[in-house]
């Protein structure tokens, strides 16, 4: 069951600013497939100005993790910085096998502008962030978009639009990945569907701007793996910042890459990064 709480988010305020008020509904149902929901925790501030918003995918190779684990935001943080912030868990392999936890990514996208009446949200201002599988997840949405994947979930008929994403120790080339093994979909040959999944093997000059923060010390995913996602984006005059990082390890979202994060999304809001 869903649970709902309001309370005052002193984050949002300034030296002269009053606190914000900050709405938590955790374990709502983004979605539905054959009679069993999807959930997200979700928290927004008071405002009577449009809200950005933040979609946060967890980690956990599409087979562990959850939407409050260290590879999310902390939405009532988000909330705070005055985003509808929005961190969804989604199906995991050893459930329903890949494509799935792609489908359902897209579904909450779609769910946020079927919603945005509701939760106040500025549709132009859609933002999603992923840690290693979550930025897997992020960055095939950022270049591939729903490719040859049927919608699921429902909200069919809502756009799937977004501004950018972050990616944090994410996962772009699966057939060079030990563990990109595991996305194997029902039906069709295992390299194939890898390919397919790899953010790396989609981009063009039009794909959705990208952050990539990733660490030369990531015993999870090897830096390699961004190097080449970076090449491919600057071949492609795709829009693109990278962070790369000496010791920061398998990072999850700690104070480094919500200061980068929030610097980026300032950027991307621009009118001049709108219009580039």
């Amino acid at each position: 069951m869903a649970t709902m709480g309001i309370f005052l988010a002193p984050i949002a305020a300034g030296a002269d600013e009053p606190a914000a008020e900050i709405t938590l509904r955790q374990d709502i149902v983004y979605g539905q497939l054959h009679g069993a929901g999807l959930l997200a925790d979700v928290a927004w501030p008071t405002s009577n100005d449009p809200l950005p918003a933040i979609i946060s995918v967890h980690g956990g190779r599409w087979v562990g993790g959850n939407k409050r684990d260290g590879s999310t935001i902390k939405v009532e943080q988000w909330a705070g910085f005055g985003f509808f912030a929005m961190s969804i868990d989604y199906r995991l392999k050893d459930c329903s096998p890949a494509p799935a936890c792609y489908q359902d990514v897209q579904c909450a996208i779609r769910y946020v502008h079927a919603h945005s009446k509701e939760y106040n949200i500025d549709t132009d201002r859609i933002f999603l962030i992923g840690q290693s599988a979550g930025g897997h997840l992020v960055s095939l949405a950022a270049t591939l978009g729903d490719g040859p994947y049927p919608r699921t979930g429902g909200w069919e008929d809502a756009s799937n639009d977004f501004r950018a994403a972050i990616s944090v120790a994410a996962a772009y080339d699966l057939p060079t990945l030990d563990w990109g093994a595991l996305w194997t979909p029902p039906g069709i040959a295992p390299e194939e569907a890898q390919a397919v999944a790899s953010p790396n093997r989609h981009i063009t000059e039009e794909s959705k701007p990208l952050l990539i923060l990733h660490s030369d010390n990531d015993g999870s995913i090897p830096i390699a793996n961004a190097l080449v996602m970076v090449d491919a984006l600057t071949a492609a005059k795709a829009r693109h910042t990278f962070y790369r990082y000496a010791d920061m390890g398998h990072m999850g979202i700690n104070d480094e890459v919500i200061a980068r994060s929030l610097e980026f999304i300032k950027e991307q809001s621009s009118p001049d990064a709108v219009n580039d």
